[in-house]
């Protein structure tokens, strides 16, 4: 959980990029790093509500029945951000409030299908060992487990967005992106697939 969340803060479209954006517009190291605590919150909640379907999946079906269904969704949003990799949401400007930020990280993680990339871990926190053959095997420990992922997602998230926005604002700039950015639309797509292709491997 802590490795995906430490990936997702590296990509820009998860907050960091607007995070500096933003602190470079009202000159201010703190508009930087306080703007990035409502983006995580919102990616957070975008990330629990898949959890949330993930733990009500399980007591209904089975661990690999829901490994199997996440191994295909992701599949198929895979497929879907591979070949329209510059679709965003859009709907703000640069004049936001934390609220804004919050809603539009929800927005933009969910967009993105984070949580559907974290998915078949839930199944194996919510279910610990994602092959039990009935919703029976649940026990009761398990939200605990998936909140405590959560919380060691967006913790790593948090920590690598302040790393890189405090990098990008202070020392090298938003005009070295100009001379080296590096296509995330298609490294996120990529890596949907690959964690798709994982959790349809782990269900068979």
């Amino acid at each position: 959980m802590s490795a995906l969340g430490a990936f997702h803060g590296l990509n820009p479209a998860m907050g960091w990029l607007f995070a500096v954006a933003l602190g470079l517009q009202r000159r201010s190291q703190r508009a930087v790093l306080v703007s990035l605590l409502p983006i995580a919150a919102g990616h957070a909640v975008s990330v629990a509500a898949v959890g949330a379907i993930v733990w009500g999946g399980l007591r209904v079906v089975t661990g690999s029945s829901m490994t199997l269904t996440a191994a295909c969704v992701l599949l198929l949003f895979g497929m879907y951000k591979l070949f329209n990799t510059y679709r965003h949401p859009r709907w703000v400007g640069m004049k936001v409030g934390l609220g804004d930020l919050f809603v539009w990280s929800f927005l933009m993680a969910t967009g993105h299908g984070a949580g559907l990339m974290v998915a078949p871990l839930f199944v194996s926190l919510g279910a610990p060992g994602a092959h039990h053959h009935g919703p029976a095997a649940i026990d009761t420990s398990s939200p605990a487990a998936l909140a405590s992922g959560l919380l060691a997602h967006t913790c790593a998230m948090l920590a690598v967005m302040a790393g890189v926005a405090w990098v990008v604002y202070a020392r090298v700039g938003l005009a070295v992106l100009k001379r080296g950015w590096i296509n995330f639309d298609m490294i996120w797509a990529t890596a949907l697939l690959i964690a798709g292709a994982s959790a349809l491997i782990a269900a068979l």
